[in-house]
């Protein structure tokens, strides 16, 4: 049976139709961060999608428009969500004019006009409230201003929204874009031709968010790296007491339960045996690296230990493939981010295939200054997730397939 990445694999890319004299709508993903300012502080989504508005330019397209969301308005306009800052930095990237469209339905003639390489920026699709709701009236709207449907939004392929699923059930041509082409190919290559040693590094706060990720992939790996809150769990399961740390009392259980599937498939685990602990994650007065067994009572465990550190860094020098999802403390707070950074070094510094599960994961990769020596960084956190975990994406289901 084909395995649900092979089958995403499968579908059609734009370089498999015509599109000369076509409107082509891309769904892109430009929720890019924003300061208070709305200045963006990290554009690399929109880069991302500019490989294929660019080949839509070049091969003739009626018209290109470009719907994506941006943060959460919950079906209502508010100017803090507005794609107009977007709409300035979109036209400095591809150097020539992008046209805004504040409302696509009172603009639907302006948009069905063919006229070569005009490029339109519908307006934020969660001001609409249909978007989220994956409504049949608002999918419909969207197919009528098309005759090419493209999807490149990998960050919101997990997603049955109108603009990422319902509209496909109106269009006669449906693909994906290179994006989203080059995030299957980047799984694939970790997921379903791997390189053994094969390590798994997770991190972040839960291991609720994960259950499902560790039950398919466990027969997978051959190393199971396990830092942040999350380890905590799994650190109390084991018979620490975490003192004021986070962690989830309602998954000792699960986190057991993960330890002898682990132990079943000869899969090695490494957790932490010293952690940097603070009195106050807010205000922190008092910052001091324990072993594991001794973190005082009212401390907190935000970060790795030097010396887990150096364990964790041994592991994955020794593998040949890396993913890497979840970062190994609080690393927003540069006192408690030394383990993250470094691990992202000591990843970077192997020989490995190293992919980054997107999200906060990217982030902190950024922040670390490795970002441009990783074999991958996906652009979606959820999304990779849900890879991850074996399932195929919303955003691949009803795209045409390659015969």
């Amino acid at each position: 049976m084909i395995s649900n990445i092979k089958y995403m694999a499968g579908v059609k890319s734009i370089k498999d139709i015509d599109i000369a004299g076509k409107r082509v709508l891309i769904r892109v993903d430009f929720n890019v961060p924003m300061d208070e300012h709305q200045n963006i502080s990290d554009d690399r989504r929109i880069k991302m999608a500019l490989p294929t508005i660019n080949y839509c330019i070049d091969n003739n397209a009626c018209s290109i428009t470009l719907i994506t969301h941006l943060g959460r308005p919950k079906g209502r306009y508010s100017k803090k969500y507005s794609l107009k800052p977007i709409q300035k930095r979109l036209e400095r990237l591809l150097h020539r004019k992008v046209e805004f469209i504040e409302n696509f339905e009172e603009s639907k003639d302006e948009i069905a006009t063919c006229s070569l390489e005009r490029v339109f920026l519908l307006e934020n699709i969660r001001f609409y409230e249909g978007e989220e709701k994956n409504s049949e009236e608002l999918s419909k709207k969207l197919a009528s201003i098309c005759d090419v449907y493209v999807n490149d939004a990998f960050g919101t392929a997990h997603r049955k929204h109108a603009s990422t699923y319902g509209i496909t059930k109106f269009m006669k041509t449906k693909v994906a874009g290179f994006l989203m082409i080059k995030e299957i190919e980047a799984f694939s290559k970790a997921l379903e031709n791997p390189t053994p040693p094969i390590a798994l590094v997770l991190g972040g706060a839960k291991i609720s968010s994960k259950i499902t990720l560790l039950s398919e992939i466990i027969p997978k790996i051959d190393k199971l790296i396990i830092g942040g809150a999350m380890s905590n769990t799994f650190l109390e399961a084991l018979g620490y007491d975490m003192k004021s740390s986070f962690y989830e009392k309602d998954y000792i259980g699960v986190a057991k339960k993960v330890i002898e599937d682990l132990k079943k498939y000869k899969v090695n685990i490494y957790l932490p045996f010293d952690a940097v602990t603070t009195n106050s994650i807010e205000n922190p007065t008092d910052v001091r690296v324990v072993p594991i067994q001794d973190i005082e009572d009212n401390f907190s465990a935000v970060d790795i230990g030097p010396a887990t550190l150096k364990l964790f860094s041994e592991a994955v020098h020794l593998s040949n493939t890396i993913i890497w999802n979840g970062p190994m403390g609080i690393y927003e707070v540069n006192r408690f981010s030394r383990g993250t950074n470094r691990l992202a070094t000591a990843i970077v510094d192997s020989y490995a295939y190293t992919i980054v599960g997107g999200g906060d994961t990217a982030d902190a990769v950024e922040r670390a200054g490795e970002r441009e020596n990783f074999s991958f960084i996906s652009t979606g956190g959820g999304a990779s997730l849900k890879i991850l975990e074996g399932k195929v994406l919303a955003g691949f289901e009803r795209l045409d397939r390659k015969s």
